[in-house]
């Protein structure tokens, strides 16, 4: 009988135990990069969306395509290195099909909506090109030209939309330009329907509400960087359309990605009431301020019994906070100035149009409309005061908050562009702010730090993996993905980690009725399959911009550019001789940037005299180089400085540290 070796046999046990324990482990956490389609639990909760919505009504289609006159069959608009900004055509897919397991039939419906394109009358001497631009460019005949209400967001979309009224309805020139507000996509495309000459020498009035240029320079600078960064991710910039990428973002098919341009204001409306005759046309305006953006106006037109609604009506529920970031919104004045609206032009209204989406006709229903929509800005912002002052905090508030169904089930409040979820936040930090009164929440650690002290509690990051495995075959897919970015931002190099990841932001992006948010958790899925994705859309900090900005404006920039604790050993004045304005003084103090207005010192430092758009040249290098700048005083406090200003990526991390 042979001889067992016990210690032998019992070292291989426990070796093989081992071995079947890291294979029991292992097993179910293989992981791959291939996107996926949508699983069972995502496609029955897409189906259940027919049975809360009514499918059958077809209003919003009928007003979507009334009054079309003219489109080509396919349209794909080129930037001048041939490069496509613009293209229906992508969209192709959307028309008359179903919505597929990949998309949230609420969402895929408005894509289609969104994706009908050409000339439109909307009255008597006013026509709309939709579908051309995330923004419609609305053209009123008057007695000699076109008056342009918001041409566009680009040059090459504001270009080709323009040729296609004069092609169809017979060529005039621009005799009035309107800026209802003070979003980019609303004024960049203004030199593709005119130039800076034209205005000049036509004297062309461009009108705006009053702040109009602050704001909308100061919103594409200060923040530009992020907010393009941003923007990336909420409009899904990066991803092709399709049934598994990208659909429709609420406002419109898609953003374009052309070049901005700027013209200032000519003249600036003021207050509620003001009118002006432009071309034989004869305009009252109602200031929104504080509404969709902090300077905006609706225009009304008495002859026409016509309603230009700006932005602060659309065919989906808007943004009290928007994605890219961006002042949070006062939802109780966007829903009173509505209210006034109402009261000043309801009684006569016929036909409403709009910067965004498709116009409403017929006092009835524009009535409804417009009460509507305030009621849902309403009830988000006094039901979130209401939870506030019982004592619920942001995430909880915003998980409970809930529309009643006569206006949960009204299609053109439906969430595609905002949610109630993250409005009711942006009521909650307009009011509250940050902070939950919780004091463990009054300094966390960041997240890079909390994320390593998460998996030392937790064990190990694998444990982890297979417990989020699990939760993601349950469908329980936003803790899957809140989990493993802890462990993303545990271990960037986490390859499981990011992929199940990305695979729980796959399916949450195809179950999403908001544009947006399927746009921000695709691309965010795609960025960890794949890395940063270096494609984007151009700055709206064009050169127009930075050409419109005041003094004070560009020593803020200067301020924001400067690593003031690189620079904290930098103390200096300057007087700024500005031969267009007036002189301002700054100074340095412990590498932190302030100025006065209208203020000179006899013992500054430094004494530049120079014309105000020579400001920003003080970043460059060779700034002294230029004969237009003259110096007295010490010169180097300047080269200093430069050391310390920072350069932007475009392209930093989002969904890793």
């Amino acid at each position: 009988m042979k001889k067992i070796n016990w210690k032998k046999s019992i070292c291989t046990a426990v070796a093989l135990t081992v071995l079947l324990f890291l294979s029991c482990g292992n097993r179910g956490l293989s992981f791959n990069a291939e996107r996926k389609g949508a699983t069972e639990n995502t496609r029955g909760l897409n189906n259940a969306v027919y049975s809360h919505l009514d499918f059958d009504n077809q209003q919003e289609f009928e007003f979507a395509t009334r009054g079309f006159i003219t489109a080509p069959k396919e349209l794909e608009i080129f930037d001048a290195d041939g490069k496509i900004v613009w293209s229906q055509k992508s969209f192709d897919f959307v028309r008359d099909k179903e919505a597929p397991d990949t998309a949230n039939p609420s969402l895929w419906r408005h894509t289609q909506l969104n994706s009908t394109y050409g000339l439109f009358e909307v009255a008597d001497g006013i026509y709309q090109v939709r579908g051309y631009d995330i923004t419609n460019l609305t053209v009123i005949r008057g007695n000699t030209g076109w008056i342009v209400f918001d041409p566009l967001s680009s040059v090459e979309t504001a270009r080709t939309a323009m040729q296609l009224i004069n092609e169809t309805l017979g060529e005039r020139p621009v005799t009035g330009i309107i800026y209802s507000h003070s979003h980019g996509d609303h004024f960049s495309g203004v030199k593709g329907i005119t130039s800076s000459e034209e205005v000049s020498s036509r004297k062309i009035p461009i009108i705006a509400p009053e702040g109009f240029e602050t704001y909308a320079v100061s919103e594409n600078i200060y923040a530009g960087n992020a907010m393009l960064r941003r923007a990336n991710y909420m409009y899904g910039i990066p991803l092709d359309p399709g049934e598994r990428d990208r659909l429709a973002i609420g406002l419109g098919i898609a953003f374009p990605v052309g070049t901005p341009t700027y013209i200032s204001p000519t003249d600036y409306i003021t207050r509620t009431g003001e009118t002006r005759i432009i071309d034989g046309i004869e305009m009252v305006f109602q200031m929104t301020p504080g509404t969709e953006a902090p300077a905006e106006m609706n225009t009304w037109f008495p002859a026409k019994k016509a309603l230009w609604l700006a932005e602060n009506c659309n065919a989906t529920l808007h943004n009290l906070y928007t994605l890219r970031g961006a002042q949070v919104r006062d939802g109780n004045a966007w829903a009173y100035y509505i209210m006034e609206t109402i009261t000043l032009f309801g009684d006569n209204v016929q036909v409403a149009f709009m910067s965004h989406n498709w116009p409403r006709w017929g006092n009835d229903h524009i009535l409804n409309y417009l009460l509507n929509t305030a009621a849902v800005y309403k009830f988000i912002h006094d039901q979130t005061l209401l939870y506030i002052n019982l004592g619920y905090t942001m995430n909880e508030i915003s998980n409970m908050i809930r529309l009643p169904d006569d206006l949960y089930k009204v299609w053109y409040t439906r969430p595609y562009y905002g949610t109630v979820n993250h409005n009711s936040k942006a009521v909650y930090q307009r009011y509250m702010g940050w902070y939950d009164a919780n004091p463990a929440h009054l300094n966390p650690l960041a997240p890079t730090e909390s994320a390593k002290k998460f998996v030392e509690y937790m064990g190990n990051a694998r444990k982890v993996l297979r417990k989020a495995q699990r939760d993601f075959k349950n469908g329980e897919y936003q803790w899957v993905a809140e989990i493993t970015a802890i462990l993303i931002f545990e271990d960037p190099q986490n390859t499981q980690a990011r992929l199940l990841c990305a695979d729980a932001l796959e399916q949450l992006g195809y179950q999403a009725e908001s544009g947006v948010w399927r746009s921000a958790y695709l691309t965010g899925a795609r960025e960890l399959r794949e890395g940063t994705l270096m494609a984007g859309l151009k700055s709206s900090g064009s050169s127009d911009i930075y050409q419109a900005m005041q003094p004070n404006m560009m020593f803020d920039y200067l301020g924001i550019r400067l690593d003031s604790n690189a620079a904290q050993d930098l103390n200096f004045s300057i007087n700024f001789n500005l031969t267009d304005n007036v002189p301002y003084l700054v100074t340095v103090r412990a590498g932190t940037m302030l100025y006065q207005r209208g203020v000179r010192s006899d013992n500054a430092d430094l004494t530049l005299t120079m014309p105000t758009q020579a400001i920003l040249l003080l970043m460059t290098k060779n700034w002294s180089d230029h004969s237009f700048i003259r110096v007295t005083g010490d010169p180097s406090i300047i080269d200093k400085l430069n050391e310390c200003f920072v350069t932007y990526d475009q392209f930093f991390n989002i969904i890793e540290p």
